[in-house]
């Protein structure tokens, strides 16, 4: 990603994550947290990946497709842009993932402290 793709990344990410959280009203969209957006070299495309805490990750993704519009015109007026990029929502597998390894080595130190007593 070039320099200017990283820049427009991190506003946007930046930007996201207040309209998400504030002007969204929709119920199913429970507390959303913006991860990381990856946009392509051309700025025409941004993959904005996303956590949820609490609701069904399908409903959220849902609602936030249906906001698809709304949300790109929001960061078209806050992003000085000449095309603002579609936008693709992903569910963040990295913090599932975070937790699966975290629950494995406790595993492993629980029985390693078991097999020396």
């Amino acid at each position: 990603m070039s320099m200017r793709a990283n820049r427009v990344a991190e506003q946007m990410k930046k930007e996201l994550g207040e309209i998400i959280s504030r002007k969204l009203k929709d119920p199913r969209i429970g507390f959303v947290t913006v991860t990381d957006v990856a946009v392509t070299g051309d700025l025409q495309q941004a993959t904005i990946y996303i956590t949820v805490l609490n609701g069904d990750n399908k409903d959220t993704i849902r609602a936030l497709d249906k906001a698809k519009g709304f949300i790109r015109s929001e960061i078209g007026q806050r992003i000085r842009l000449r095309i603002t990029p579609e936008l693709l929502f992903e569910i963040d597998e990295s913090a599932l993932y975070g937790n699966k390894i975290d629950n494995l080595l406790r595993e492993i130190n629980k029985t390693s402290e078991q097999s020396e007593q």
